[in-house]
């Protein structure tokens, strides 16, 4: 990931949007999102760009805001923590699952190489979109990730996503490998789930 310093241009924008200036020092630094590259993405993005005119006033607020497709954009910290776990180097061709809002991806996108975005109901369908992809960054909590994805991605690749068991919400990192995608949970924190993704339920009698 680039990590040079934030120029003067940069710090005064940050400065100049005091709610904006407010997520980041209150919210992503005290939380351990401090890579430049990082920073540098949230305080250019403007996040009430990406929420329903209702809900401009309070686009910063540390928590989840509903979208009008009934989806959520997550807090401004679960975006931070994903975009430090993943890490672009800027050679990447990614994917980015998104419920509706389009944040994370415009926040991601100069950071890859190539980026595709989708929604739930892509990931989870028997489309190619994003083949090969090397990256994939989910915007929100899943109970897996299923196979119809994961051949989407190239050997190796690295996820970054939000995961739910029991009713806790994590972010996880992991690969895919020869046995298919390892996750690794990382960070608890409370995400808008997927419900696209959850798991088939069984039977009970």
């Amino acid at each position: 990931m680039i990590s040079d310093p934030l120029d003067s241009a940069e710090a005064a924008n940050i400065a100049s949007n005091p709610a904006r200036r407010a997520m980041i020092d209150s919210q992503l630094r005290t939380s351990g999102v401090n890579a430049p590259a990082v920073i540098r993405r949230m305080s250019q993005v403007p996040r009430e760009d990406f929420v329903p005119a209702a809900s401009k006033g309070v686009a910063y607020v540390d928590r989840a805001i509903r979208l009008e497709n009934g989806a959520w954009l997550p807090a401004p910290l679960v975006q931070g923590k994903i975009l430090e776990e993943a890490a672009p180097a800027g050679m990447e061709k990614a994917i980015v699952v998104d419920a509706g809002s389009g944040y994370l991806a415009e926040l991601l996108r100069p950071m890859v190489a190539n980026l595709t975005v989708i929604s739930p109901e892509e990931a989870v369908g028997k489309g190619t979109k994003g083949k090969g992809a090397d990256l994939l960054v989910i915007d929100g909590a899943v109970e897996e990730i299923p196979a119809s994805l994961a051949k989407r991605l190239a050997d190796g690749a690295r996820i970054v996503t939000g995961i739910v068991s029991g009713g806790v919400t994590r972010i996880a990192v992991g690969r895919k490998g020869d046995g298919g995608i390892s996750l690794m949970p990382v960070y608890d924190i409370g995400i808008p789930q997927l419900h696209e993704f959850d798991k088939p339920k069984g039977w009970s009698f």
